[in-house]
């Protein structure tokens, strides 16, 4: 099943329970634009390589659209046709006053220089500035970009529209950022799992939590729930899984990724294992935060763990999570659980288009504030209507959308 088709699964489940009739459904399910471009530029060996880079502007009937730029050889445009559509439902989720997009370019960022990935980076920019805008389309870091992307975005669009820092969000703290985005997606995978944990009455002291992925969103989960007293007893990325069954030192697995080209290989203090075998350990909760598509149906019987928080995007495929369904697996969805960072960014647009800055402390309390929110929301629409908070969630966001979408009629 293809990206858009698991989003299309989701949607029309979640449609069918809330009654939602055809034609607002082909509304809500096709994207107002895609874009596909070509952006040429100077490598540092004086060549010129071209690449295909995407956009689609998925709904903006409750605000301005929003979404990450990923660059992974992997992208393509049915992947972030998908990841649009989802970023539509998740804003609404949260309660935001967003639309959804999402973009990328088909490239492997490890095979660019620092030099190479601005010069793809402003390309691409020149090439889509006219249809972004701080009013219009607002993107944000994901796999492949960083703060230093963003802070090039900015540069390049204030080129052609004049001096505007909310055209993205993510940017660096000292080039009109806001303190506590980086942490965001983790520190909200954080706060939910242990919402998740209080629900079902586990004591954080006896949880044992597994991560798959420890980029800054397993890393920042991890700090999270070791400070709450969660025993993180394995992280993975790349170079394996790692594993200790009295609980990981997570601070010092931190510093050592820091001091090692972002990788937790040669990490000393935990048993290696094979970086698959994360997903089948005997845990508490399993908290994928690495690539989609993780969790499928060759391997999803071997998958223990009773609670999964989706940190990445679509870790689940469809099929497997019919299966954990059917065995009682409590699996709190991507459009819910990482949605912290697209809050913060909330946040941050907010500061610039106020020109007023917001405090670490006020960022951390407004996350929790919504996030809890959004939480107890999914939570008893699930109970009540005795769905998976998958579909609860998309009822959510799907009932939102579809009412802002009625009220503008056909503009």
């Amino acid at each position: 099943m293809k990206s858009s088709e698991a989003a299309q699964f989701y949607f029309s489940r979640a449609a069918d329970q809330l009654g939602v009739n055809e034609s607002m459904r082909r509304r809500l399910m096709i994207p107002r634009r895609e874009i596909q471009v070509q952006v040429s530029f100077e490598t540092d060996k004086g060549e010129v390589a071209t690449y295909v880079g995407y956009r689609v502007q998925h709904n903006n009937a409750r605000g301005p659209m929003k979404g990450g730029f990923r660059y992974h050889p992997q992208v393509d445009l049915d992947e972030i046709r998908s990841l649009a559509a989802l970023m539509t439902v998740k804003t609404a989720v949260v309660n935001i006053p967003y639309g959804g997009a999402k973009g990328g370019i088909a490239v492997d960022p490890r095979t660019l220089s620092l030099t190479e990935k601005e010069r793809i980076t402003r390309k691409f920019i020149d090439q889509i500035h006219d249809v972004i805008g701080p009013d219009i389309d607002i993107p944000a870091p994901d796999m492949g970009t960083d703060s230093q992307t963003m802070a090039w975005i900015m540069s390049q669009y204030n080129k052609y529209h004049g001096f505007n820092p909310g055209v993205v969000t993510g940017k660096p703290v000292e080039y009109y950022g806001i303190p506590g985005r980086e942490e965001a997606t983790g520190r909200g995978v954080g706060i939910l799992t242990l919402k998740v944990l209080g629900r079902l009455g586990r004591k954080p002291q006896q949880t044992r939590v597994a991560i798959q992925g420890f980029g800054n969103v397993g890393s920042h989960a991890a700090k999270y729930l070791a400070d709450a007293e969660c025993k993180v007893v394995a992280i993975s990325d790349v170079s394996g899984a790692y594993y200790r069954a009295d609980g990981l030192d997570v601070l010092s697995a931190i510093r050592h990724v820091n001091q090692n080209n972002n990788s937790l290989a040669g990490f000393k203090e935990a048993e290696k294992l094979p970086g698959d075998q994360l997903l089948e350990l005997d845990v508490d909760v399993l908290i994928p935060a690495a690539l989609g598509g993780v969790i499928h149906e060759a391997n999803v019987d071997r998958v223990k763990a009773p609670i999964i928080i989706e940190a990445a995007n679509e870790p689940v495929r469809p099929e497997a999570d019919e299966i954990l369904a059917n065995k009682g697996t409590l699996l709190l969805p991507d459009i819910l659980a990482n949605a912290g960072g697209v809050t913060v960014s909330y946040f941050e647009w907010a500061q610039n288009r106020q020109f007023y800055h917001w405090n670490l402390d006020r960022v951390r309390q407004e996350l929790e504030r919504v996030m809890s929110q959004a939480f107890e929301t999914v939570w008893d629409l699930s109970r009540a209507r005795k769905v998976s908070l998958r579909t609860a969630a998309f009822m959510v966001g799907i009932e939102r959308v579809a009412k802002a979408t009625a009220l503008i009629g056909v503009a």
